[in-house]
């Protein structure tokens, strides 16, 4: 996946819905390891980071979609 912020709000759409899938995936593979009695902490712990971080790149982009007001 592309990190680089894109500057067309269809692009920026498109790169959205990628990330809230993956983050509703990671979301419910999270749930299904925290659920197993021989869980691996350190991969549950690597996978709450990284639904941290697509959360936070969510937001950035969703707020790239908001004009500028003060423009």
């Amino acid at each position: 996946m592309d990190v680089s912020v894109p500057l067309d709000p269809s692009e920026i759409t498109r790169q959205l819905v990628e990330l809230r899938v993956e983050h509703r995936d990671l979301d419910a593979a999270i749930a299904a390891l925290a659920a197993s009695p021989h869980g691996d902490e350190l991969r549950l712990k690597r996978m709450k980071v990284r639904k941290l971080r697509l959360k936070d790149m969510i937001s950035y982009l969703e707020s790239k979609l908001i004009p500028d007001l003060d423009a």
